[in-house]
Formats: C-alpha cells, sequence, structure tokens
C-alpha cells in the first residue's frame, strides 16, 4: 500500500534517502525542509520533478506554517527526521538544539495532533519519531553489553539530551492524547549524501587534500556503522507495520573504533586513488577529545528483526568503499558544501 508521507527534514543526509526511496517504491512524499546550513536540495534533485514529490521550505519552529502544510497536503504519515544533530556544534550552541529538537518536535506533534482529531483520529495515521542510540549515553567496552529499546535513557550532550527529551515529548503524546506514533533510535549513519563535517567525508576530504585525518582521543571510541540506504529501508518498514506506541533500535551490526574505521577509509583510499608517495594512513593525527565523548554505542537489533524481519544488507567494509566512491565521484556536490559555517573547523571547544 502507497501513502502520502510528510517527511522533516527530507533535504538533510538521512531525509533525503528516506525521500529517495520513498519515491522510488511509489509513495508521495512532501518534504518539509528548513534548508539550514546542513539541508542541500542536490540531495533530492533525482526525485525533484516527480509528480509524487512536492517540497515546503517551512521550519518546523514555525507551528503556523505546520498547520498550513497539514492542511494542504493531507499526509497519511509523519516521518519526522528535521534536526539539528552535529554534537560538536551542540557543545557550542545548544540553544539551536533546544529550540529545533525540543520545541520543533513539540510543534509537529501538535499540528500532527491537530490534523489527526480534524480528520476523525483516522487509525490508519502514523507519527514517525526518527531519533537516535546517543540517548542512551556510553556503553562499557564488553562486546555482549548493547542497546536494547529498554535501556534508560543518559544522555551525556546537549544533542542528546534534546533528542532523549524529543523521544519523551512523543512518547507522552501517545499516552496523554493517543496520537498513533513509532519510534527509532538508529546508531551512526554513513554513506552518499553525508555533510561534509562528520567524520567520515571528513577524513576522505581532508585525505584528498592533503590535509590532517583528525582523530579524537587515542580513536578508541567504538560506534555501530549503519549505511544510510540501509536505514531508510528500515525506517519505511517501520512506518508501514510498526506497531503503534512501540519503539524499534535500528543498528548496522558493524561495531569499530573510530581508529578502525580511518585506518579502513586510508586502505580504500589508497587502492582507489593511490598517492605518488606513501599511504593515506600517513596523515592520521590524534588531537585532544571533545568534552563529555562517549565511550561506545552498540545497537542490540533483535527487536526489529524478529518483529518486522529486517537486517542490514551492507557490511561496513562494502559500504565504505561504496561511500569513498561516491565522494570521489560527486565533487561538485561536496566543494560547494565545503565553504558553509563551520565546515572545515574545529568545532566543539567552548566546554
Amino acid at each position: 500500500m502507497t501513502m502520502k508521507i510528510l517527511v522533516t527534514g527530507g533535504a538533510g543526509f538521512i531525509g533525503s534517502a528516506v525521500v529517495r526511496l520513498a519515491i522510488a517504491r511509489g509513495h508521495s512524499v512532501v518534504n518539509v525542509d528548513a534548508l539550514t546550513y546542513a539541508a542541500c536540495l542536490d540531495n533530492v534533485a533525482s526525485v525533484a520533478n516527480s509528480p509524487r514529490y512536492a517540497f515546503e521550505h517551512v521550519d518546523i519552529r514555525d507551528r503556523a506554517a505546520l498547520d498550513r502544510v497539514f492542511a494542504d497536503h493531507a499526509p497519511d504519515a509523519v516521518m519526522h527526521l528535521a534536526a539539528e544533530s552535529h554534537v560538536d556544534r551542540s557543545i557550542d550552541g545548544p540553544a539551536d538544539f533546544v529550540e529545533t529538537n525540543v520545541t520543533g518536535t513539540f510543534n509537529m506533534l501538535e499540528a500532527a495532533r491537530k490534523y489527526w482529531s480534524a480528520a476523525g483520529r483516522p487509525d490508519t495515521f502514523r507519527f514517525h519519531h526518527i531519533s537516535t542510540d546517543e540517548v542512551f549515553g556510553s556503553l562499557p567496552a564488553d562486546p555482549s553489553v548493547k542497546f536494547t529499546e529498554t535501556t534508560a535513557y543518559d544522555p551525556r550532550s546537549p544533542y542528546s539530551a534534546s533528542k532523549a527529551s524529543s523521544d519523551h515529548l512523543v512518547r507522552a503524546w501517545h499516552e496523554t492524547y493517543g496520537l498513533p506514533v513509532v519510534l527509532t533510535n538508529c546508531s551512526n549513519n554513513y554513506g552518499p549524501y553525508h555533510f561534509p563535517e562528520k567524520l567520515i567525508p571528513v577524513v576522505i576530504l581532508n585525505a584528498l587534500a592533503g590535509l590532517p585525518l583528525p582523530i579524537y582521543g587515542d580513536g578508541s571510541n567504538i560506534r555501530d556503522w549503519l549505511y544510510v540506504e540501509d536505514h531508510a529501508d528500515a525506517l519505511l518498514l517501520v512506518v508501514e507495520q510498526g506497531r503503534i506506541g512501540r519503539s524499534y533500535n535500528i543498528g548496522g551490526e558493524n561495531e569499530r573504533t573510530n581508529l578502525q574505521l580511518v585506518q579502513a577509509l586510508c586502505a580504500i583510499l589508497d587502492a582507489k586513488r593511490p598517492k605518488p608517495e606513501g599511504s593515506y594512513a600517513d596523515q592520521i593525527t590524534f588531537v585532544t577529545d571533545r568534552p563529555g565523548h562517549d565511550a561506545r554505542y552498540a545497537i542490540d537489533p533483535t527487536r526489529i528483526r524478529q518483529e518486522l524481519g529486517w537486517r542490514p544488507s551492507v557490511t561496513v567494509e562494502q559500504g565504505l568503499a561504496l561511500t569513498v566512491e561516491w565522494y570521489l565521484d560527486n565533487e561538485p556536490w561536496w566543494s560547494a558544501l565545503r565553504t558553509r559555517s563551520g565546515v572545515g573547523k574545529r568545532l566543539g571547544t567552548n566546554a
């Protein structure tokens, strides 16, 4: 069954992957995006001319504009991805994260509730809130310990605290008002169209430019890496088939230390675009760690696998190779974004 899906943040990294996949699968999409520094309409250029695609230049902090969007487009479902998401930026400027991630989510919930109530509270409506595993805090090194859907929240950065707050709001609107919601918490995403301030694109682009490849601390921090197109597939499955009121953890089942990840990227670049001398790994530089840097994230994806039959299809080795190749082939896309505010600078030092 196809739906009309209102996607917030659809010009961003994960949101644009959702938009492209939803259109490819026959859904209609209303892309709501404020076009802040990390958004780029080129991310959805491949579907922009589809009769099933519409764009609304709207900020989720603008409640009146959201009411109009719901009234004009009458969506069957909401996939709420719009968020400030860079931990380092949240350290330097936490107010933007509270305003967008907390107040913006409140506005979305209220606009959705008003629309849903006016439509007679249809049980087919869905509000899918997309969140992060960072709300759970930091894990010990023990590989048997992973985040589950019942792990207690323990956010440690302004970013993760703002996302934890938005998760709580979504659950409260379900329990108090009956709004039909589903939630997902994902591990670290990577892949095409990743904004060039996050670790993987920074490493690729700095390597090509002959610049240092900065790794925080000693590089021992561990993340579970999820290819963005796998994530989009899981998100659409949850909005279509997830149980109302249920949350699902989405992970890539690909844990790596930051140092291992950077070394893997260097090896791929050595093979695909070798330097005249030496390895790209020679550019690795260890820098002062950021405040509150969580030691390890890891997702237990048992629930989504057992209830919805989903597993990631791309290993981290495959995904990194695809990602490097994409960046090598799409210099016009990333070169234009490197001039945006804060890109290429060390952020997160204000603490």
